[in-house]
């Protein structure tokens, strides 16, 4: 029994452009035509069309399918590949789920880095766009020790975030003096906090230029002001340099 073009598409659960493709790339033998001029297919043709079917639905690429039948050992090693990228891509979706579950867990907006919805509402805008930053150019050891700081040590932080753009020289020393033992207590717990946990593809000259810059446009200048203070309060008698970054 011969069967057209259209069957054999219809059989299959495919389509006629497809078995036309799958001629032109060389996965499909051409089949015998009737005097009529017809194609007429025939039971191999038929199950060589259910194969390719069933690796399209894989996932697999139309050159891997080539490549897989050329040898049992040829589609063993594209199978592997496939499972390996399918494991990839799960891995990847379950991540972004663990996310999505955080952010529905703490509803909060956009503008709130991963991993901190928790404690979003003791952020302020500042404070998340420089955690944001951080997630690009720290380590991961430099953004769990960041989210400990920022669990932990918010103890000086309500006078620091309403400190206006305008406030007198004693009330910036105030608060000044109010973050000097919080940031001593901060590098005494995290020493990662004096050199800077740099990702990989960040030289640290680099990321504690951009950190600084951020310091610089998203703080107040009276904000600034007491955080310069504080580190050299926090750090007199130690050696350690003064980074404005390393408040957040």
């Amino acid at each position: 029994m011969a069967w057209s073009t259209r069957r054999l598409a219809d059989l299959a659960g495919t389509t006629v452009k497809s078995v036309r493709h799958y001629h032109s790339v060389g996965l499909l033998e051409v089949p015998g035509r009737a005097a009529n001029g017809y194609k007429q297919y025939g039971t191999e043709h038929l199950v060589r069309l259910l194969q390719i079917t069933r690796l399209r639905d894989l996932g697999m690429s139309l050159a891997e399918i080539a490549q897989a039948g050329r040898s049992d050992e040829s589609y063993l090693e594209v199978m592997r590949g496939l499972d390996a990228q399918l494991a990839e891509s799960i891995a990847r979706q379950q991540a972004v789920r663990a996310e999505l579950a955080a952010l529905m867990a703490h509803p909060a907006g956009p503008d709130v880095p991963p991993g901190f919805e928790s404690v979003a509402d003791s952020l302020t805008e500042a404070d998340r766009a420089m955690i944001t930053i951080s997630g690009v150019l720290f380590d991961e050891q430099g953004m769990r020790d960041l989210h400990g700081i920022t669990t932990d040590h918010q103890e000086a932080d309500e006078g620091f975030n309403t400190l206006p753009a305008d406030a007198d020289d004693n009330t910036v020393r105030a608060i000044a003096a109010q973050l000097a033992p919080v940031l001593r207590t901060i590098h005494e717990q995290y020493p990662g906090t004096i050199t800077p946990p740099v990702a990989a593809g960040y030289r640290g000259s680099e990321a504690i230029e951009a950190l600084n810059q951020a310091v610089l446009d998203l703080y107040k200048a009276a904000q600034l002001e007491a955080l310069r203070q504080a580190y050299r309060l926090a750090n007199q008698g130690a050696a350690v340099p003064d980074r404005r970054t390393d408040r957040i």
